[in-house]
């Protein structure tokens, strides 16, 4: 079973939400859409649903046209950020719901429910209204329910975002297996790189409406087609630098001077702006190699046992990742090292040229 989406547009009014999106979606794949608020990733799954139907552009499943066909005639099973639970219902039924809907037999209901339960540690909420259950555990009960369905298609929409880490970190582990047993296809859509990253499987990275790029999630990561993937997919921010190439020297906006190294001595003489991510650059109060930047820190975040310092550099504000705990105090300066072997390189349209020199391995973190 395929799920494809042929040049998908969706228009309100005179504003265009969703331009020209082609996906093609295999039965037992993780699918991942990745895209700030208002990427267009829950409109995108509403049209896939059967929710909304697109302005022009349509949906084959396995190679019927249903692009008109309504939700109720799909087999689909969808569950928000915000949890929806029937409130007069306890959490058994709320998730066995659909199974009665579907006229289940009442046996084999018991034991998808319970299994269901199991995996998502609600074995002893099963009596419980939704009313006396916390915000996670609600949730909890909105995926179960969708787990229970056995649906050919199961859309995600930010499921895991209230519940505590530890709940987190288990599910995201746990939910590509559990829907590939299902055969189903899975798509699964947020807003963090890191979860994108651990989820594996492939993404598609969106931006405005539109889909930036789509393939295995190490590929997208490793080597961004364009600068909005490689925005989309950096969390701190993409560090960026804009230069001109002239011969064997690059010329900053600011009319600095440096060499052309890594990727960029193999590139053509022209504009270019090149891309780094925090883990790409480090950091020390002296003067550093030939692709060194003087700044000033601007604030520091420490989270466990790394640091993010955030330096202005003159042509913009950079994040470096530092192992282990660091203080860097505001106005202290300090220099930026770039490794160039990492450095993405795109030219004056935003499109990537060349290839990263040195694989990025941030994903096996």
């Amino acid at each position: 079973m395929s799920l494809l989406l042929e040049r998908i547009g969706l228009n309100v009014g005179a504003q265009v939400v969703i331009r020209d999106v082609s996906l093609l979606l295999e039965r037992g794949t993780m699918n991942v859409l990745l895209g700030p608020t208002l990427a267009g990733k829950t409109t995108l799954m509403r049209l896939m649903a059967g929710l909304d139907r697109p302005s022009n552009g349509r949906l084959v499943l396995d190679g019927k046209d249903v692009t008109g066909v309504p939700v109720r005639r799909r087999s689909v099973a969808m569950v928000y950020q915000q949890f929806v639970n029937y409130p007069s219902l306890t959490v058994f039924e709320n998730i066995a719901s659909p199974l009665r809907v579907a006229r289940v037999p009442a046996q084999e209901i018991e034991a998808r429910v319970r299994q269901a339960a199991q995996l998502l540690r609600l074995e002893n909420l099963l009596q419980r209204l939704p009313g006396q259950l916390s915000g996670g555990q609600q949730q909890r009960t909105a995926i179960a329910r969708a787990l229970v369905k056995r649906a050919d298609l199961v859309l995600l929409d930010e499921p895991l975002a209230n519940l505590d880490y530890k709940l987190r970190e288990e599910l995201r582990e746990q939910l590509p297996r559990i829907f590939a047993e299902s055969n189903a296809i899975l798509v699964y859509a947020t807003t963090e790189p890191t979860e994108a990253l651990l989820l594996g499987g492939h993404t598609a990275t969106m931006w405005e409406g539109q889909v930036t790029q789509h393939g295995p999630t190490p590929d997208v990561y490793r080597q961004p087609r364009n600068i909005a993937a490689a925005r989309v997919f950096s969390d701190p921010p993409l560090n960026e630098l804009a230069v001109r190439k002239r011969g064997a020297t690059v010329t900053t906006t600011s009319g600095r001077d440096l060499p052309a190294l890594g990727v960029l001595a193999h590139l053509p003489d022209g504009d270019y702006r090149l891309g780094f991510r925090c883990d790409d650059v480090t950091l020390d109060a002296a003067a550093g190699g030939t692709f060194s930047f003087p700044g000033t820190v601007a604030v520091t975040e420490i989270s466990g046992t790394e640091s993010f310092v955030h330096v202005d550099v003159g042509a913009g504000t950079w994040v470096c990742l530092i192992r282990g705990v660091h203080d860097w105090q505001p106005g202290a300066r300090a220099h930026v090292q770039v490794d160039m072997r990492r450095a993405i390189p795109f030219d004056s349209a935003g499109v990537q040229v060349g290839q990263v020199a040195v694989p990025l391995e941030r994903e096996q973190a």
